[in-house]
């Protein structure tokens, strides 16, 4: 900028190249379905088939952990036989003692499902559905964002109130680039999976246990196509492109639907449109956080796409309220 340039012009200027990015990388997106990029896929590592396990109880929680620590454990060797030290490492450390793993399968991107907290007398359950790009090389972060929700409720929960975590990585999640991100094919895929999570938590809790659903980005699409039905008391979608539905009452169920965005989410960019293109949906409608929707909106703070578990943030402290069932210690902008 020039000498003469007055003070406030820069800054206008930054947010401008910073909204105009926002803009391009959710025009990528969307352009993804039409105009795929090509590459090659990435060879996959061997892994042994998922531990043969019968429903979980809350007398079988501890053998159906050691059973998937194990499995993880021989995918971690598989892995390193196969070359592949970053996938033997992940693998390596889901197989830790200290893990409570419901569920895992090493094959392809991987699929883990892990309990933070005392799962079978727990009073408030909280299960945390990640969006793209999530798999168990890249699982760190999404376990970093449990561990943060839980320890926030473990802080919040009014004396007395056992709580827990389940981070579901139960499903092959798209990639943020690809021509499977702006459809909800992978969610259709996905909703029997998230239901049949839910019924087992039911089979391994208490029958006054509060389930709650909280769903990131494109995972708030995979909790909306499973939601007819679904016996849990809140769905919170933060960060969320769009359900596939025109409103929250087009998800049929009888949880509150709660959503919020990020004041620097790039995803408020994003068309929230829905047509038809070459035999598939592409878009998923109506904004979550506009009126017309008709969720109960709720404060998220400044920040941007991945900040919504963030350690003092706004955003999950709201989460844990609603996680709680304080929803009346909501606050909203």
């Amino acid at each position: 900028m020039g000498p003469g340039t007055r003070p406030g012009t820069t800054v206008r200027w930054r947010r401008g190249v910073s909204r105009l990015r926002r803009t391009a990388l959710a025009a990528l997106i969307c352009g993804a379905v039409v105009l795929p990029l090509s590459g090659a896929a990435r060879p996959e590592t061997p892994a042994p088939a998922p531990a043969a396990l019968a429903a979980p109880t809350a007398g079988t929680l501890a053998q159906a952990y050691a059973a998937n620590r194990a499995n993880a454990a021989e995918a971690s060797r598989m892995a390193a036989a196969h070359g592949d030290r970053r996938r033997a490492a992940a693998d390596r450390a889901l197989a830790d003692p200290s893990r409570h793993l419901l569920a895992f399968d090493g094959r392809g991107a991987g699929l883990a499902t892990e309990v933070f907290g005392d799962l079978a007398p727990a009073d408030r359950v909280a299960v945390l559905v990640p969006g793209s790009d999530t798999s168990l090389d890249t699982y760190g972060r999404f376990r970093a964002a449990a561990l943060a929700l839980h320890r926030q409720l473990l802080a919040d929960a009014p004396e007395g109130t056992s709580v827990a975590v389940v981070a579901w990585l139960g499903y092959e999640t798209p990639g943020t680039v690809s021509t499977t991100v702006a459809t909800t094919d992978r969610a259709d895929r996905a909703a029997p999976k998230l239901r049949a999570l839910v019924d087992a938590l039911r089979g391994t809790t208490g029958p006054g246990t509060r389930l709650s659903l909280l769903c990131h980005s494109y995972g708030s699409v995979v909790c909306a196509r499973a939601a007819d039905g679904l016996d849990v008391a809140d769905i919170a979608l933060v960060g969320s492109p769009g359900t596939g539905a025109d409103s929250a009452a087009g998800l049929h169920t009888d949880a509150r639907i709660w959503a919020a965005r990020g004041g620097d989410d790039w995803v408020e960019h994003v068309p929230h449109l829905s047509a038809d293109l070459f035999g598939t949906t592409v878009g998923f409608g109506t904004d979550p956080v506009s009126p017309d929707f008709g969720a109960r909106t709720f404060a998220a703070g400044d920040g941007g796409h991945s900040d919504y578990f963030d350690a003092g943030s706004v955003s999950l402290t709201n989460l844990a309220r609603i996680a709680l069932g304080e929803t009346t210690e909501v606050t909203h902008d």
